[in-house]
């Protein structure tokens, strides 16, 4: 819980139960880096923790501004939440499961720079999402289960 205490002070915020109880729950789903606020509050629900919904949602916000955590809205608009790291990456969903599947390529990475270059430009920052499907599969971005669409 100390460790809780110094990242929210860190980023500016006053150290209160339902902030460390939230950071706590992100910090500890190592098999799921994104969540939605709905998955945060099941997750306070399943500890026994009083918490309500739109608590969720405001800390979250409120862990978003101060930068400890990144908002995705991945296709239907269902924003997802995950711990700011210092490494980049980028993402691919699985339009059948909805899995987002985190990955960093030298070469993709190289390509956008060179991109920008061509056309005058710095490149700044970026995010890519691929939107992808199991080989055999015919769903598409339209018809598929990805977050939000379950």
């Amino acid at each position: 819980m100390a460790d809780q205490n110094h990242e929210l002070r860190k980023a500016g915020l006053k150290v209160t139960l339902p902030r460390v109880k939230i950071l706590q729950i992100l910090e500890s789903t190592q098999d799921q880096h994104h969540l939605s606020a709905e998955d945060v509050y099941k997750a306070l629900l399943d500890a026994g923790d009083d918490v309500g919904l739109a608590t969720v949602y405001r800390v979250l916000t409120q862990f978003e501004t101060a930068g400890l955590v990144i908002r995705h809205n991945f296709d239907g608009g269902h924003a997802v939440f995950e711990l700011s790291q210092e490494e980049h990456h980028d993402h691919m969903v699985c339009l059948e499961s909805g899995e987002i599947i985190e990955f960093f390529d030298d070469t993709i990475e190289r390509r956008q720079r060179e991109i920008a270059e061509e056309h005058g430009f710095e490149l700044v920052d970026h995010a890519l999402v691929l939107y992808v499907r199991p080989k055999g599969s015919s769903v598409t971005r339209q018809e598929g289960s990805g977050p939000g669409k379950k």
